[in-house]
């Protein structure tokens, strides 16, 4: 019979972690998070102080999470099972149920394409918002409409990338069922992270620059109370949208406030999983290149590059800009380096924001179309572009 750490993934999801949220604190791969979970490995002894402080449990509780137990001494599916037929009866354990398939649909959103993901996470809203409509009020029913808002605005991400981020009205409509469940649980850092959602729409989809400004500051303010990651995060397109509005001692303004919320965020932070340490260098980089700092950019977004690796869509993003900060410093050569390996990523995850970005770096390449590097890489989008 299999084996599973039923309570260490169950603790895990208690904290507002997800497995790959946990590998990047941890320092191992995600693959490593997985194998505690299911009893095939166990945390070196120089590893479980730190485990036992992100999950916010003592030494002992620690060991009582890594005890390897039978699959059937928690039978979660039977119990998700049961619940589908019975919503008034469900319990915590079919919520844990729910929210683990949940994570590995989110978990799997930066390394494929979000159209192979969609019917996945429709059926899972479809559930989640069944399951929340029928259960009893209490505990379980606020994890389910937390749980709710969560998918709501992951299926709004889903849809606007497997768009090309061009359907921002079915995006914007998940983002505000998500926000307006937030508020009815009255939970600000689930609501900040649908308002930084449409932010993003604003920002990069629909180019109105000043509603995503403003979008952006909402969600800041927002989630300051509850989660200092979240409100930095925000920050960050506060910044970006100065920096498209042209206006660089704002930029930097907003810079130095997303630093001292990073600064006040902790292993506890509500939205930890949001949040990464490669956020700051993506977004200050994508600041210098919109305010024509393109030497200062291309430092920031290539070690951001490299330690983004594992995140394909992001990486993508990242690359992408890149490869705009060498052109406009007429580096061909390290720019078609650059975006050869954003479209190797995009070959595999086709992520909208890294699409958008590497087919308008291609533009700014067709003066030196005639080059056999630029031609070749050009061939490259083509079938980047074709492909099914």
């Amino acid at each position: 019979m299999a084996h599973q750490r039923n309570g260490l993934a169950v603790r895990r999801r208690a904290v507002g972690l997800t497995q790959e949220a946990l590998a990047e604190r941890m320092q191992v791969d995600r693959s490593t998070v997985a194998r505690w979970e299911s009893g095939r490995t166990t945390p070196q002894p120089w590893m479980r102080p730190r485990l036992a402080r992100l999950l916010r449990v003592d030494a002992d509780g620690l060991n009582d999470l890594l005890t390897v137990r039978q699959t059937g001494d928690v039978d979660v599916h039977g119990a998700l099972d049961h619940a589908l037929l019975h919503p008034e009866r469900i319990d915590l354990v079919a919520v844990a149920a729910l929210r683990a398939g949940f994570d590995d649909c989110a978990a799997r959103y930066d390394r494929v394409p979000s159209v192979g993901l969609i019917a996945e996470a429709a059926a899972q809203l479809n559930r989640i918002g069944r399951l929340a409509a029928g259960a009893a009020r209490g505990r379980v029913q606020r994890e389910l409409h937390a749980l709710h808002a969560d998918a709501c605005t992951l299926m709004g991400q889903l849809v606007w990338d497997a768009s090309q981020r061009r359907d921002h009205l079915t995006a914007k409509r998940y983002y505000e069922r998500g926000a307006d469940l937030a508020r009815y649980l009255r939970d600000p850092t689930l609501e900040a992270h649908a308002l930084l959602r449409t932010c993003y729409v604003a920002l990069y989809g629909a180019r109105d620059v000043r509603a995503g400004l403003s979008l952006a500051e909402q969600a800041a303010v927002t989630a300051e109370p509850t989660s200092p990651g979240l409100s930095g995060l925000a920050f960050l397109h506060v910044a970006e949208a100065h920096a498209m509005l042209g206006s660089a001692s704002d930029c930097e303004r907003a810079l130095s406030q997303a630093e001292r919320r990073f600064d006040d965020a902790e292993d506890n932070d509500a939205a930890a999983d949001l949040v990464s340490p490669t956020q700051f260098g993506r977004l200050a980089g994508s600041c210098c290149l919109s305010l024509g700092d393109y030497r200062r950019a291309e430092i920031l977004l290539t070690s951001t590059a490299e330690e983004l690796r594992g995140r394909r869509k992001s990486r993508a993003i990242v690359l992408g800009n890149l490869t705009l900060a060498r052109i406009r410093q007429r580096d061909v050569e390290a720019a078609v380096d650059s975006l050869s390996e954003a479209i190797t990523e995009l070959e595999t995850t086709r992520g909208g924001g890294g699409m958008n970005i590497v087919f308008g770096a291609a533009r700014e390449l067709r003066p030196w179309r005639q080059e056999p590097l630029v031609a070749e890489v050009q061939d490259r989008l083509f079938g980047l572009m074709t492909a099914a």
